[in-house]
């Protein structure tokens, strides 16, 4: 590597690109990145571009994060980005569609972000960006054509590919393409990048075409070398052991409607929702005799056995995402939701890898 990569996140959430970067030992600089860390407001567009001009002497991201503060509520994920990642208060935004990427043009080398995908009504106009207007894709995809990095990366569940019987995906390869990008677009499964987990995304990789480098490839598939059981922790707090009633949810198939998974060699894929509900993965273990002594844990019958069950960790969870030395800095059922949002780390650490092969970086 020659030089110091720059890279700029949106829907940043505790960064998997930023942490894929530390892990293959790159030098790197953070240029921006953005979260409003799931905070919402009733606020239109249109009100907001009023009270910034309302308001000449606050600068917009100044507007910006007193309307979100306003809410009352944290974020939460930018708690938890700072303290894992090099990046001060001149950098973060909290809202992707008020991020002027203009004062960045040709400063970025990688642009990684996954909007949310809503049909585009004004589908067949053949418009371009214009078509997504109104989206949130339509701010990643706008900051694309402000910024022009050399390449970037959006990621997005698999319904996008079939959502709107194929309109929404076929818009937005038109958008990006009208952008100047080469696109390729690819399904990648974790499980498929020596993860133990069933976690299928859409990847998208964008390089400028007046680079003329060669042209992208996605990593191929390696072999599953490692089982879920490698990753947990060594003492787990009884506070993660349930009660009765959700022993009874995890381990009875009938009731869970499989929305749990026990002793997974391979888990499932992690959502928001990891944990909360008694939804996921989870383990039934033999009890050990601070378990039997704490009435707060219920013993029952698994397989034939006494047994306790227990929520995985969130240090169990974030190694089961690839995540390496993460400071959890928030509660647990936050850092739950913040690990479920996020890219499996080895998929993304292998298609960033191909990117820097590509681009001769």
């Amino acid at each position: 590597m020659n030089r110091k990569i720059k890279i700029a996140t949106v829907f940043s959430g505790i960064g998997a690109a930023e942490q894929a970067l530390k892990q293959i030992g790159i030098e790197h600089e953070i240029v921006f990145a953005c979260d409003n860390g799931e905070r919402y407001f009733d606020y239109t567009v249109e009100q907001i571009e009023e009270k910034i001009k309302s308001e000449p002497t606050k600068t917009t991201e100044d507007v910006i994060r007193e309307l979100y503060d306003a809410t009352g509520k944290p974020n939460n994920v930018k708690k938890s980005y700072f303290a894992n990642y090099d990046i001060s208060e001149d950098r973060w935004f909290e809202d992707v569609r008020f991020v002027d990427g203009k004062p960045y043009f040709n400063q970025v080398d990688l642009f990684v972000g996954g909007s949310p995908c809503q049909s585009f009504s004004t589908y067949g106009r053949r418009k371009g960006l214009e078509d997504t207007r109104g989206t949130l894709f339509y701010d990643y995809a706008r900051l694309v054509m402000e910024i022009q990095p050399k390449a970037f990366i959006f990621e997005n569940v698999t319904g996008l590919l079939n959502h709107d019987s194929g309109k929404t995906w076929a818009v937005i390869r038109e958008t990006f393409e009208s952008l100047n990008y080469n696109i390729k677009m690819k399904i990648l499964d974790a499980k498929d990048y020596d993860l133990p987990q069933l976690r299928k995304r859409v990847f998208v990789v964008g390089i400028r075409k007046n680079l003329n480098c060669g042209e992208y490839e996605f990593p191929p598939a390696v072999p599953l070398t490692h089982n879920s059981t490698e990753y947990l922790d060594e003492f787990v707090p009884n506070k993660y052991y349930l009660g009765e009633k959700g022993f009874n949810f995890v381990t009875k198939v009938e009731r869970s409607e499989r929305r749990a998974r026990v002793n997974q060699d391979i888990i499932g894929c992690q959502t928001a929702n990891q944990q909360f509900n008694w939804v996921g993965d989870f383990r039934v273990e033999k009890p050990e005799q601070r378990h039997l002594d704490d009435d707060r844990i219920f013993k029952g019958i698994y397989n034939g056995e006494l047994s306790v069950a227990r929520k995985m960790t969130p240090h169990e969870l974030l190694r089961l995402m690839g995540f390496e030395d993460f400071n959890v800095v928030v509660d647990d059922n936050v850092i739950w939701r913040q690990t479920g949002n996020s890219i499996a780390v080895p998929v993304i650490k292998a298609v960033i890898q191909n990117i820097i092969r590509t681009l001769g970086l």
